[in-house]
Parts: structure tokens; C-alpha cells; sequence
């Protein structure tokens, strides 16, 4: 089934609002069997790209993947990137800073781990949490900045520094894709009440999760103005319907698909005399006793 990727870009700052966006959409497909097939297709032409873009070594793919606690980044991850070789992939989670990291601007933890050329780099959380959960916990005064900076418009400041930053990546050859998975309440409930009955998942809920539940509306509004503030025709926002995780897969791995085919990567071409040269090689192998 061909799904409209368009409706879930977001290309350009302006007004925006998640209820504009329903977190139950599965394009009328019911089940995750109508899935399968397409899923699996992507997950094969992605493999297959991946290697092409490995060897052409001319491009790099940024993914950033937010969301809100138990709307499935560490499945999608796992489940559209299942056939990638790890050779040319990278995955990073960014956690509370360190010490050092503190001791630096805000992006240089995030520019460290930037794919080469040639390479697909996931970030499971971003720089984005430096306008979300930064924002939501007023967190700015652990960042140790100067007066002047502080009495800025500090958010509207990143928003800029943010755009800029993905346009100079843009600019250089690293694609950046951004995906929020957009899970509901009632959803994200469901999910945790699951991890507290199941024991294999128990380890992957804490009070902090609680806790964080209790900001949902000002998480909200800080997603909102961060959506608002740096969609860009260069480094669009995708806003995935996460309540049924089998259509979330499917769709990130579209869009995904869809980015790697329009960077017509391809095999090196080789010159007739490398070629010529083969031919020799070859021979010299098959005359081996």
C-alpha cells in the first residue's frame, strides 16, 4: 500500500500543533500483517543502499529520533535498521551530560558523534533535549553560562543555532532526518503498566519515568514550539503516529528508504585501466595450482 509520506513532514517554522496529529493513524491499514511485506521490502532496499552509500563514501545520514518516555525509539531502531551492516552504522544515546560535557557548549557531545561519509548515524535522543527537557526543568543553570547569555532570548537563540547548525551539516553532505514518535497518553500508560506486570520489562521502568509522565503537558508544548521553531525544507520534522508500533516502523522506514534514494548513491565506477588490471589479476589467481 502506498503511503502519503507528505502528511507526516513538517518542512517549514510556523504554527504548529500535535493535536493536528493523530498519535492512533494507520493509514487505513488495520493490522500488522499489512505491514509485514512492505516493512520487510524497505528493510532489504535499505541493506542494499547502505553498502552502495559505504562505498561511495560521498554522503552521510543523520537520524534523530525524540520522543516521549515508552514511545517505542529503541524498537524502531532496532527493527528498521535490522538489516543494516553495523560496519557502516552507528547508534549514540545521549544521557544527562558529564561534567566535562558541561564544561563545553551545548552541541559538542553531539558534533563528536556525527557519521563520516559514507556512514548512517543514529541518535536515540539529540541536541533537541537542550530545548526540551533542558526547557521543561529549567536546567540552563547547570550549564554554568554567562550573564549575558542567560538574559537573552535564550530558546529563540537556539532555535537559530539549531537551524544553522543542521543547514551547515546540510551543506556538507550530512543529511539529517528528524523523528518525533508521536505516542498518547493513554498509550504511553498502557506501555508502562505493561513493563510493570511483565518481569522481563520490569527493568525498564523507574520512578524518573512517573515522574516525567507528570510534565506530559508542558512536554507537549515544548515539542510544539521546538517543531514549530526548526522545520526546515533542509531538515524536516516527521511526525509518526507511535501508538501502533508495526505502522511507526513502517512509515520511519519509508522516509527513510525514500532519503537513501535520493542521494543516487552508487559503486564507485572503476577506470577501463583498473578494470584491464582484473582481468590480470584473475588470471594470475586461476593459474594456481
Amino acid at each position: 500500500m502506498k503511503i502519503n509520506l507528505n502528511r507526516f513532514r513538517v518542512t517549514a517554522p510556523g504554527k504548529f500543533k500535535l493535536s493536528a496529529h493523530p498519535a492512533n493513524y494507520t493509514a487505513r491499514m488495520k493490522s500488522k500483517e499489512d505491514a509485514k511485506a512492505d516493512l520487510e521490502a524497505n528493510v532489504k532496499s535499505m541493506a542494499e543502499m547502505q553498502d552502495m552509500m559505504y562505498a561511495h563514501d560521498k554522503w552521510g545520514l543523520l537520524i534523530l529520533f525524540q520522543a516521549m518516555d515508552a514511545a517505542g525509539k529503541d524498537g524502531a531502531i532496532k527493527h528498521v535498521m535490522s538489516g543494516v551492516n553495523p560496519q557502516g552504522t552507528q547508534v549514540f544515546s545521549f544521557k544527562v551530560p558529564s561534567a566535562e560535557e558541561l564544561d563545553h557548549d551545548y552541541l559538542w557531545r553531539y558534533t563528536k558523534a556525527l557519521p563520516e561519509r559514507g556512514r548512517i548515524g543514529i541518535f536515540n535522543r539529540s541536541y533537541y533535549e537542550e530545548v526540551l527537557v533542558v526547557k521543561v526543568h529549567n536546567l540552563l543553570e547547570a550549564e554554568k553560562l554567562p550573564d549575558p547569555v542567560l538574559k537573552d532570548d535564550i530558546w529563540k537563540n537556539r532555535y537559530a543555532q539549531i537551524r544553522n547548525f543542521e543547514k551547515y551539516l546540510n551543506d556538507n553532505g550530512i543529511k539529517v532526518l528528524k523523528f518525533f514518535l508521536n505516542v498518547s497518553k493513554d498509550e504511553q500508560k498502557r506501555r508502562f503498566l505493561e513493563r510493570i506486570d511483565n518481569p522481563a520489562k520490569n527493568w525498564k521502568f523507574s520512578s524518573s519515568d512517573l515522574k516525567e509522565r507528570g510534565y506530559w503537558d508542558q512536554y507537549q508544548k515544548a515539542y510544539e514550539e521546538a517543531i514549530a521553531n526548526t522545520s526546515t525544507k533542509y531538515a524536516p520534522w516527521h511526525i509518526i503516529p507511535a501508538d501502533k508500533k508495526w505502522f511507526a516502523r513502517l512509515v520511519i522506514s519509508e522516509i527513510i528508504t525514500e532519503k537513501l534514494k535520493e542521494l543516487k548513491v552508487h559503486y564507485p565506477v572503476i577506470s577501463d585501466e583498473h578494470r584491464q588490471n582484473l582481468a590480470g589479476y584473475k588470471e594470475a589467481l586461476m593459474a594456481e595450482e
